[in-house]
This record gives C-alpha cells, structure tokens and sequence, in this order.
C-alpha cells in the first residue's frame, strides 16, 4: 500500500485507492465494530460500550445508548461504503471514527496499553494496529 491511500479530489470527493488487502483490512474493523455492537459476548463490546468517564453526565445510560446507537449506524455505513472509489466528505468522516473505535477496541481488548505492551505484542497484531493507524493519519489528512 504505497503511495497516498486517500486523495481529496476537485469536487470534494475522497477517492479511495486501497488495494484489496488494505480492504480487507477495513471491511474485518468495520465488521467487528458492528459486531461487537450487537454482541455483548464480542471481544471489543466492553470497549464499546463502557463509560468514557463515569463521573460525567454525558456518561449516564440515556447518553451512552445514544453514542452506542451512533457508533452501530455510523459502523454499519462505513461497513455499506467498503467498496466505493469515492467518499462523500461525510461518508469519509465516518470511515475515520469507525477506523478510531477499532483501533482503541483493538488496543483495549489486546491489553495494548502502554508503549511497551504494543512493542511486546505479537506481530500479527502489530501489523493490524499500524495498518488502521497508517488508514487514520492519511484519512485524516485529507480532512
């Protein structure tokens, strides 16, 4: 995957140039967000659905079933999108929060905590994180 994975073009769009693998990768994150959504036994469902900070009131249970029903429609779009050569802006704004919610469920559900633990890992997960982070900072950068 060399090269710049996402472009902005002149009309706005975000042109999408992951090859099938770097899709792949994607549509597993997706799936998995979705999943652990609807899952309560999934690895990544505590991550998704635990308070960000219990002391806030943005955290009491009618917030936290809103951000949950967010995440699932937001997931299942990206999931839609996988795809597409092209995003709209909003469609790319989803792609990036998906992408974020596996990458910190990954880290949460591995243990991957601190610098050390990630260098630790094993290296098919090493593999994984990178590549959503590679997805991330290029997504973002088009934003």
């Amino acid at each position: 995957m060399a090269g710049k994975l996402f472009v902005r073009r002149r009309d706005g769009r975000i042109e999408v140039r992951l090859n099938e693998f770097g899709r792949s990768v994607a549509r597993e994150a997706f799936r998995n967000v979705v999943a652990a959504e609807h899952d309560p036994t999934h690895e990544w469902h505590v991550s998704l659905t635990s308070p960000i900070d219990p002391s806030l009131d943005s955290d009491n249970p009618i917030s936290m079933l809103t951000r949950q029903n967010e995440t699932a429609t937001n997931a299942e779009l990206a999931a839609l999108t996988i795809d597409e050569d092209f995003l709209t802006q909003n469609e790319a704004w989803i792609w990036l929060t998906t992408l974020q919610i596996a990458l910190r469920s990954t880290a949460q559900a591995k243990g991957l905590l601190s610098d050390e633990q990630l260098a630790a890992s094993e290296p098919e997960v090493l593999d994984y994180i990178r590549t959503l982070q590679q997805f991330l900072f290029q997504l973002a950068d088009c934003l």
